[in-house]
């Protein structure tokens, strides 16, 4: 059953954005589909990414949350995203549009997906490395293939497109006239030197530097593209040192073992967590056990899992006060604890021994 709501999952995220595509662009190839497809999932696999990493350089995290650290400088994230939606914004014209956009257009638009490539190599490089060493139980950097895939497919994307639109010009642009004066002889020029991209990048220069006055205007930096990159810690560009990690705040359901009344919440024994001595009943066993099978299966899953849960879990364990909240809570997770322990049973070669083994002593 868990194999079938997975997969019906998996179409239903495919579908969406196929769907959105096919509406925009309603003659498109199949192969073209499912590049512009996967363009759009890898985007969604960034934003999620950025969901896991958000903290800037300044800020004590806690790594058993799932917390990690931004790879982009926060201050001046504003620059990046101002290039990050031209850069898009010039894609999705060229891709609709094609060799009928005006010759201006058609340049400034190559210009900025220059600009693009450059800085999706940039990007590339900083996700390249993540020292995660001084984060201690968070020495592993997984999860940063939650940004690859869009750098790279942009890449690529903007390779194709700038190859077909030099083609497709160098056969059409002596046949296309303008009413305008000013326009016709421009295209005239361009299609006599039959080098856009070149072109492209010297009409850029003028319009990065208005862009730049622009984000200056708006509370960036002068330097903000390279601040960007450097004004965060643990990446490779990075120039910052981070402050000590926190301590983890716990399990909830721990404050359930030792604060409810022993013969409901039935405490059977000590363990350890994060060092501490804790009382631990069979709930927070077999929780505890799921959340161990959830992480071998997926890391990632696991540490979006996690922050959310310690964010609210964190909250609610400061409602649970007293002996009477302790109960309450104790009954209210007992349909929960029912499906863990149908999941580890379904799911866990030995599942008692994976529940035994939590918080040893």
């Amino acid at each position: 059953m868990a194999i079938v709501f997975a997969l019906l999952f998996i179409i239903m995220v495919i579908s969406v954005p196929v769907l959105i595509v096919k509406k925009v662009k309603k003659d498109i190839a199949i192969p073209e589909l499912a590049l512009v497809t996967c363009y759009v999932l890898s985007i969604g696999a960034l934003c999620i990414g950025f969901m896991i990493h958000q903290a800037d350089y300044l800020t004590a995290i806690d790594p058993v949350d799932g917390a990690c650290y931004i790879p982009f400088g926060g201050k001046h994230i504003l620059t990046l995203l101002f290039y990050f939606a031209a850069f898009h914004t010039a894609l999705l014209l060229i891709w609709l549009k094609g060799n009928k956009l005006p010759p201006l257009a058609m340049v400034l638009c190559l210009g900025f997906i220059i600009t693009g490539i450059v800085f999706n190599i940039l990007i590339l490089f900083q996700i390249s490395e993540h020292d995660t060493s001084s984060l201690g139980i968070y020495n592993h950097a997984d999860h940063v293939y939650l940004f690859v895939f869009t750098p790279v497919l942009g890449i690529f994307i903007s390779a194709l497109l700038i190859v077909q639109v030099v083609k497709t010009d160098m056969a059409t642009a002596n046949d296309r006239t303008y009413t305008n004066k000013l326009l016709n002889r421009l295209n005239l020029f361009l299609a006599q030197q039959s080098n856009l991209p070149f072109w492209a990048v010297i009409l850029i220069i003028p319009v990065l530097l208005a862009t730049t006055v622009l984000l200056m205007l708006l509370g960036q930096d002068p330097d903000s593209l390279v601040k960007v990159f450097t004004e965060t810690t643990t990446w490779r560009f990075s120039q910052h040192t981070h402050p000590p990690v926190l301590g983890h705040r716990g399990h909830y359901l721990c404050t359930v073992a030792v604060s409810g009344n022993p013969k409901i919440v039935k405490p059977i024994r000590l363990g350890v967590r994060a060092g501490r001595i804790i009382v631990v009943n069979r709930q927070l066993l077999i929780a505890n056990a799921f959340e161990e099978m959830v992480q071998d299966f997926s890391p990632g899953l696991h540490r979006i899992i996690r922050r959310n849960y310690d964010t609210y879990g964190y909250n609610l364990s400061k409602k649970i006060n007293n002996e009477r909240m302790s109960n309450l809570t104790y009954f209210l997770m007992k349909p929960l604890e029912w499906f863990f322990l149908i999941c580890l049973y379904l799911f866990s070669e030995k599942p008692e021994q994976r529940i035994n083994r939590q918080y040893p002593i």
